[in-house]
């Protein structure tokens, strides 16, 4: 695995692009939505994500991510850069029929192998304010939007997020995805790149599993 220490969580963001809120058929929402995804679905680049052969329809969700440096607690949102140590590109799989299903998005977003995330550069090397985010499928562009059409800035992700739980360090947040999420099949190469950051690059393979 490309990040320094295993997260003791990861927090992930839903809705936090407009147009993605729209292609789900979806209002965006008035505070964010929040949502876990366990440490046992990290994969790093060039691993395979398996899409079990039972689950449905399964998107990638590329994503602009977060390393927590220290504990933090209560953060505002003056000082929501100073518990922020890297940043890291992560796709956020999803097996979209079971989210549907569901209502919640815990089984969807849960599989092993769903969270792929690359080498994490630490925020100080980094421009913030001009963060992007692009997602490419077999080398087409599927996802592209910078930092500023979130609906939800960073700081007041951290704030929000701080004021439910203690973040460790090591601890990731995904920021949200953009719209153009799309399905993956077999075979398929997925890449997720933050310019000046990195990429996370992954292919795709079924995996039978038995579901009774």
């Amino acid at each position: 695995m490309s990040l320094k220490q295993i997260p003791t969580k990861i927090v992930c963001v839903g809705k936090n692009y407009a147009l993605h809120a729209q292609e789900l058929g979806t209002e965006v929402p008035p505070e964010p939505i929040i949502f876990l995804k366990p440490v046992s679905s990290l994969l790093a680049s060039g691993e395979t994500i398996r899409m079990p052969s039972w689950a449905g329809r399964v998107d990638f969700e590329g994503e602009i991510a977060l390393v927590v440096g220290k504990r933090a607690r209560g953060v505002a949102r003056e000082n929501a850069w100073d518990v922020v140590d890297a940043i890291v590109p992560l796709n956020d799989v999803t097996a979209r029929e079971l989210q549907r299903r569901d209502g919640q998005w815990t089984r969807a977003k849960s599989f092993d192998t769903f969270c792929p995330v690359g080498e994490q550069v630490p925020v100080a090397d980094v421009d913030v304010g001009q963060l992007e985010v692009i997602t490419r499928v077999n080398g087409h562009v599927r996802q592209h939007a910078h930092v500023d059409t979130m609906v939800f800035p960073i700081p007041e992700l951290v704030r929000f997020i701080t004021a439910v739980m203690t973040l460790e360090a090591g601890d990731l947040i995904a920021t949200g995805t953009p719209d153009g999420i799309g399905p993956l099949a077999p075979g398929d190469r997925v890449e997720v790149e933050i310019p000046g950051v990195g990429t996370v690059a992954n292919p795709v393979a079924v995996e039978e599993v038995d579901s009774s």
